[in-house]
């Protein structure tokens, strides 16, 4: 019996369709709780000076869990998500940090996208962390100035940082699970 429901459970895992699925709510639920968090937390200190937004490490990942979206379901799957999420997030959040969420994950997602889709046959990991960089600069500074947060050297750096973290955290598993596919096609 549990067998049965092994092999049943790995099908439906190698399904393009169930990793589509998976990887939109997965997306969608990361741009929601990034507005969630930020809106019940606002900025607080991160270490060495830094301050950040509290949805800041949702946010770094979100931007990998964007191509992950693009990379199993396409481009127009991904802005739909994107969408959902923003709408979602709009009667969860203050209409201030509703409208700067919008418009910076808009923007940062554009370019993130731009730069993922031209970067994508030189890599995924290059592509994935490419495109987070010019994503999370974008976003940064385009949602503190929108939704009323000071936007100094602390703030931005910290967002920076905190975004970087969160990619590396997506990235770094990515790249092991690559290694070990690899490993067992090798064998």
């Amino acid at each position: 019996m549990i067998d049965a429901v092994r092999k049943a459970a790995l099908r439906a895992w190698r399904s393009a369709r169930v990793r589509a699925w998976l990887a939109v709510i997965a997306y969608v639920a990361g741009v929601v709780t990034t507005n969630v968090v930020t809106a019940s937390f606002g900025l607080w200190p991160v270490g060495l000076g830094l301050m950040a937004t509290a949805g800041t490490m949702f946010a770094g990942a979100t931007f990998v869990l964007r191509d992950v979206v693009q990379e199993v379901a396409g481009r127009r799957t991904a802005l739909a998500a994107l969408v959902v999420g923003c709408v979602v997030s709009a009667f969860m959040a203050t209409p201030a940090l509703a409208l700067a969420s919008v418009v910076a994950f808009g923007l940062s997602e554009f370019l993130d996208m731009a730069v993922y889709t031209r970067l994508r046959r030189n890599g995924w990991v290059r592509a994935a962390t490419a495109s987070n960089a010019v994503g999370a600069v974008v976003d940064t500074f385009a949602f503190l100035w929108i939704a009323g947060f000071p936007v100094t050297w602390a703030s931005a750096t910290g967002q920076l940082v905190g975004k970087g973290w969160a990619t590396v955290t997506v990235v770094v598993p990515a790249l092991a699970v690559r290694a070990v596919k690899r490993l067992r096609q090798r064998k």
